[in-house]
């Protein structure tokens, strides 16, 4: 992707605003619910109660949840980039994506990017405007925490301001979301989960594509696209400080393809791992910030990444950015650096893994042209040479990026 080259100190933070994240991963069981959902078939219209917050006007549904009256688990749940809502989406018999199809939308925001799922069930939503809250059993908004990081004019597309990262602390207690600012530094803003306010706001560096935590919860880091850096912020103080990770240089600044794009902790060490270009694992160490390079095999432009419950990551490849770039894949990593890729047809984004680390899940949204409205399931328990189980095309959502399994 291009680019704004920004290589600055990142300073202390007012408390200003930052919130964006990037939806990563919420691992939970899959089971199977097509029979449940298969039975939902009629649309409502439902206005949801906001006690605290912005009122949400209205929640648009193509389904209800089912019989005990909430979403059946294992339910998939994506930003809509390409619209205003989530959608949820039946993973199909036993999570395969065979049979399964979308069930719901909940109108949330413009252009909505990343989103998280907490244990209680809230989904926090990265859109433009700010994160909205949604109720995933019930399938309604519950509110809008708006921005308090100034992103000018309401867009959309590829360049549009407002949220874009966004986490959740391990105890639950403050989500935490990537703000771009067009044409200058982005912010992550502190929201508290219990009174949805934003109680901090921390410069950090441009388009911070990804955000995550620290597993003591201490730090926050923003990855940020266009300045070639990690930001890492204090959890208490909101202090922060600027890693470059650049393997390849920042020479090209703006027109740049060779930058960060998402990361993931390891939870053993707390480093993150950023891949760059099938060619590239940069691992950071935090605590000094000190970047190794390790190889990787596929050779093509990288964007999500996840890491399934036995260590292995998983990466997006999103297609060929060169002459000499493979076209789009998924990169399975195992923890001792061995290396598969699965083809996928089309450009993706992100990538969700089932709690069990057999199915990953890729959506197929991407934030340039070449998108596509669902989600390619991969059966993680395929051998490379195994044509027995092809990757199955699900649909899903409009343009979906971010995405999380309930």
């Amino acid at each position: 992707m291009t680019g704004v080259r920004g290589a600055r100190a990142a300073s202390a933070a007012p408390a200003r605003a930052a919130r964006v994240s990037r939806a990563r991963r919420c691992m939970l069981g899959l089971t199977a619910a097509t029979a449940v959902l298969a039975g939902c078939a009629s649309g409502t219209t439902e206005t949801a109660s906001d006690p605290t917050g912005t009122t949400a006007p209205g929640t648009t549904t193509s389904a209800a949840p089912d019989a005990t009256g909430t979403t059946p688990q294992g339910t998939l749940l994506v930003a809509d980039f390409g619209g205003d809502t989530v959608t949820f989406v039946d993973p199909g018999r036993d999570g395969s994506g065979e049979g399964g199809a979308p069930i719901a939308s909940v109108e949330v925001g413009t252009a909505p990017y990343g989103l998280v799922v907490g244990e209680d069930g809230r989904a926090w939503v990265a859109t433009v405007e700010g994160v909205a809250v949604v109720d995933t059993q019930r399938r309604t908004r519950i509110g809008t925490v708006p921005y308090e990081t100034e992103t000018g004019p309401v867009t959309t597309g590829e360049y549009r301001g407002g949220g874009m990262g966004i986490a959740l602390a391990p105890d639950g207690r403050h989500v935490y979301v990537g703000v771009n600012v067009p044409g200058g530094n982005g912010t992550v803003e502190v929201i508290d989960t219990a009174t949805r306010e934003v109680t901090g706001v921390a410069d950090v560096g441009r388009r911070p594509f990804d955000v995550d935590v620290s597993p003591d919860g201490r730090e926050v880091y923003a990855t940020n696209h266009d300045s070639f850096d990690v930001t890492a912020v204090d959890a208490d103080t909101l202090r922060t400080r600027r890693m470059e990770v650049a393997p390849y240089g920042t020479e090209g600044g703006l027109g740049s393809w060779l930058k960060p794009h998402y990361a993931v902790v390891r939870p053993e060490d707390g480093r993150l791992l950023l891949p760059f270009e099938g060619e590239r694992l940069a691992v950071l160490d935090p605590r000094t910030g000190e970047v190794t390079v390790e190889r990787m095999t596929a050779n093509t432009h990288q964007h999500g990444a996840a890491l399934a419950p036995d260590g292995t990551l998983l990466v997006v490849g999103t297609g060929p950015i060169g002459a000499d770039d493979e076209e789009p894949s998924l990169t399975v990593r195992t923890p001792d650096g061995k290396e598969r890729t699965v083809p996928l047809d089309g450009p993706h984004e992100d990538v969700a893994v089932s709690a069990d680390g057999r199915t990953a899940y890729v959506t197929g949204g991407f934030t340039r042209d070449g998108y596509w409205n669902g989600i390619t399931v991969v059966d993680l328990d395929d051998e490379e040479d195994d044509e027995r189980n092809e990757p199955v095309r699900l649909e899903a959502g409009n343009r979906p990026l971010g995405i999380a399994i309930l």
